[in-house]
Formats: C-alpha cells, sequence, structure tokens
C-alpha cells in the first residue's frame, strides 16, 4: 500500500474498455477484495440511465448514501463531463475519507483526455491553476476475448490499413494503446487459436502493457491498486505504431515533436476542451454536441421505459429472432407477468445476451416492510406507481445508427395483455 506520509495527493486508477466488456465486473471484484483499502468509486455511464453505477452499489462495497459511489450520467468524463469529473475528484480528497479513488469511465470513452484531466490535479502544471490533490495511479483497458473473436476477427479487423475516423477500431485500438495494464477477460470464451491471435494484436498494438487473462473480472487486487504504473511517456513511446515508426527510422524526438504539432492544432479546433492539458497531450474526441444527444464514433444511446410488463415469449422472441443488427450494448431491468414478483437485469454485449434474477421487486414485499423502505427511500416512494409499484422496464441501448422508433415500437409489442 502506498505510505501517506510520503504524498497527501490521493491515487487515482482508472479503468476502461469497450462496451460490455466487464468493467463493472472487475470494479465489483475489486471492491469486494478491498484489501484495507478506502476505496471512492466513479462511474460514468452514457445513457441517461446509470445502470452500472446501480449495479455497483447493489453487487459492490460501496453505497450512494455514503458518498463513496458517484455517478457521472448522460454525458462522457473524457469530453461533456471532464470538469464535474475533476470537481468530484477534488471533493473525494478534500473529503479525507478515503485512501483511493477508482473511476470506471463509460465504453465508449477515449483514456487519453481522461488521463490529462485527473493529471491536472497532480501538481506538476503551474498553469493549471488547480490543487494538487491526486495522481494517476495507473490505467486499466479491459478487453472482452470472446467479443474480439466474434466481432472483430481476433483482432484481425484492428489492424487494417484503410480504418475511417469514426470506425469503432479505432476507439478499441486507443483503449488498448492508452493503459499500463490489459484484462483480457472472458478467456474461457474463446478457442486456443482465437486467444493466440487476440493476444498478438494486442501485443502488436501495445508492446509495454501487463496483459492478465481472466474470467469474470477476477484479478489481484494489487494488479490495479497502488501499481504506480502511469508514466506518461512511457505509455506514449510503448505504444506499437511508435515502435513500428522508429523502425522506419524516425526518433522519439520527431515523434514527440509531431504529437505535439497534432494536439497544437485541435486545440484551436475543439473548444469544448480546456485550454491547458497535462504535458500538452490531447486526443480529438468525435463528439457531435450539435445533434443534442451526445454521439461518439457514431454511437447514440437511448432509453426505453414502460411500467408494464413484458410477455416472456414475446419478449424471448424479440430477442433471440429479432434483435437489432445496429445495437451494440444494451443493458437494464425488466419484468415479466409470467412472474411479476422478480426484477430481472437484461445484458446485451454483442452476439451474447443474458437475464439473470435481481431479486424481488420492493412491491412484492410484506405491506410493513413496504412501508419501512419507503419511508427511508423517498428517491423511491417519488417514483412510486399506484398499480405496478417499482416494478419498471428500463433498458438502456447503444448502437449505432439505430432505428430508435423501431426498437420502442417492438418493445411495445412485448408487452403482456394481462395485467396484475
Amino acid at each position: 500500500m502506498f505510505n501517506k506520509k510520503k504524498d497527501r495527493r490521493i491515487p487515482v486508477s482508472l479503468l476502461t474498455g469497450y462496451l460490455g466488456a466487464g468493467k463493472t465486473t472487475v470494479l465489483n471484484h475489486i471492491l469486494a477484495n478491498q484489501e484495507g483499502y478506502k476505496v471512492a468509486v466513479i462511474v460514468n455511464d452514457i445513457g441517461e440511465v446509470n445502470i452500472d453505477a446501480s449495479l455497483i452499489a447493489k453487487g459492490g462495497a460501496v453505497t450512494q448514501k455514503d458518498e463513496n459511489l458517484v455517478p457521472l450520467s448522460n454525458g462522457c468524463i473524457c469530453c461533456t463531463l471532464k470538469v464535474d469529473l475533476m470537481k468530484q475528484i477534488i471533493d473525494l480528497a478534500r473529503s479525507k475519507r478515503f485512501d483511493y479513488i477508482l473511476i470506471e469511465a463509460s465504453g465508449i470513452c477515449e483514456p487519453g483526455p481522461i488521463a490529462g484531466s485527473i493529471c491536472m490535479l497532480d501538481g506538476s502544471d503551474p498553469n493549471a491553476q488547480l490543487p494538487p490533490v491526486a495522481y494517476l495511479d495507473s490505467i486499466t483497458t479491459v478487453v472482452d476475448a470472446k467479443r474480439m473473436a466474434d466481432e472483430f476477427g481476433s483482432g484481425a479487423s484492428l489492424m487494417q490499413d484503410d480504418l475511417d475516423e469514426e470506425d469503432i477500431e479505432n476507439l478499441l485500438i486507443q483503449q488498448i494503446e492508452y493503459c499500463t495494464t490489459i484484462i483480457l477477460n472472458k478467456i474461457d470464451d474463446v478457442n486456443e487459436k482465437e486467444r493466440a491471435d487476440v493476444l498478438e494484436v494486442i501485443k502488436a498494438l501495445q508492446p509495454g502493457a501487463k496483459i492478465i487473462e481472466t474470467n469474470y473480472g477476477k484479478v489481484d487486487v494489487k494488479e490495479i491498486l497502488s501499481t504506480n504504473s502511469f508514466d506518461y511517456k512511457k505509455i506514449i513511446q510503448s505504444a506499437g505504431w511508435v515502435k513500428a515508426m522508429e523502425l522506419e527510422g524516425e526518433n522519439s524526438e520527431d515523434l514527440d515533436h509531431k504529437e505535439h504539432e497534432h494536439h497544437d492544432h485541435d486545440e484551436h479546433e475543439h473548444h469544448d476542451h480546456d485550454e491547458h492539458e497535462h504535458h500538452g497531450h490531447h486526443h480529438h474526441h468525435h463528439h457531435h454536441h450539435d445533434e443534442g444527444e451526445a454521439e461518439e464514433y457514431g454511437i447514440s444511446t437511448f432509453v426505453y421505459q414502460n411500467v408494464k410488463p413484458f410477455d416472456k415469449a414475446k419478449f424471448e422472441q424479440f430477442i433471440f429472432e429479432s434483435w437489432p443488427k445496429e445495437v451494440i450494448r444494451a443493458k437494464g431491468l425488466f419484468w415479466i407477468i409470467e412472474n411479476p414478483n422478480v426484477a430481472y437485469i437484461f445484458e446485451q454485449s454483442g452476439k451474447q445476451k443474458t437475464a439473470t434474477d435481481d431479486g424481488d421487486w420492493i412491491a412484492a414485499f410484506p405491506e410493513e416492510d413496504k412501508k419501512q423502505i419507503l419511508a427511508m427511500n423517498p428517491d423511491v416512494a417519488a417514483e412510486w406507481d399506484p398499480v405496478y409499484g417499482d416494478r419498471i422496464n428500463k433498458l438502456v441501448f447503444i448502437g449505432r445508427k439505430m432505428d430508435k422508433e423501431g426498437i420502442i415500437r417492438a418493445l411495445d409489442n412485448c408487452i403482456s395483455d394481462k395485467t396484475l
């Protein structure tokens, strides 16, 4: 564990990875095995509803009531919520209640700008005019081995020469390139050739990162917390493309100069970023702010919400026979008329779709228990439906060029004709 006497700043670890890679599972595993740390958690989800934050509050060792879980929703902490992120880090650090901050970025965040924001709080930039309260300890990227095999040709599609700036592959590349540790998750779901191919691509993109192969997000806490592994120059210089350029005869000073030129150019083009970035490092982030709901790499998000129950057969038919291919990730709560007391969590990531029993709805509790819970939780009471109570279908959809109205119609058609 780090020595507070030597450094009064709070260490921060950033957890990144593409949609559905298993970041929340990794985070919950870490929180359940804190080994003496008092960890504060910041969770960023791009949808209007921060589903990940609620799952962590339920499954991990943190609660929003105790203010050690901070959800940052409806935006991206590498761009629109950048200032909010720094404010939250400052508040958590000054509270003196925690000795570590763990940040789960949304699945479409680029780690570079987030790292720049955190580094502005480490005291190394005299122009930052911000309190030196925190430092970036590590960046861990979670990679879904199964999804990489199924949807990205075991990583081969990431190595294409003709990738467009807005292609999803570019996002995965940045997440892999800009990290200190890679957790290759769901490793048992791929065969040996797929595993070898995925590892080859990862090592080609970021030969300097430590790779941990695992299932169900199980990692040793010491691999994520207090590693002191973040070094800006080391990450940049260890990226696979830098190594390739060096083999072509360009030295690191030339590359560093080009990096600064590129970032200075971006600085004039994108006014939604702070004037000063740590070490001048700045990534072009593909937001389209004039379109209302922010879109990243052509990705949009919306929330489907309805209090009436689904018919199990109709919902399953939609999930397994009519699922729109444009949906990259979906998650949330739902209920079915056949088993009205149970709250189910639905998760879809690529071809993988699961529904798990998450316990009973409060509406199914005995009357006395129900009254007690509602009295203690005014937020739940405020949303209480006179017929269905807290039962609800609330699903976040993330995808590219989705037919939002079509998906809503399809889900409305899954509503049961029966009532309670």
